[in-house]
């Protein structure tokens, strides 16, 4: 699903992003510009930010 229309930036780019070593919002925008132009994106990017991050708090504490 697209999550910036601005810049045509989709949830699965956001995650896959996240995958590569993003953590914070400020990571997001300067990788794809997301929140850069008009903003409204922001509240679904930090949904889908903190829900990866979680994952994969919940994945490394099962492997330590």
């Amino acid at each position: 699903m697209y999550i910036c229309l601005c810049h045509g930036v989709t949830d699965k780019k956001i995650e896959q992003t996240i995958d590569d070593g993003a953590t914070t919002m400020r990571e997001l925008t300067k990788e794809l510009k997301v929140g850069s132009q008009c903003g409204k994106c922001c509240g679904c990017t930090k949904k889908i930010l903190n829900r990866k991050l979680i994952q994969i708090a919940d994945i490394t504490d099962q492997v330590a």
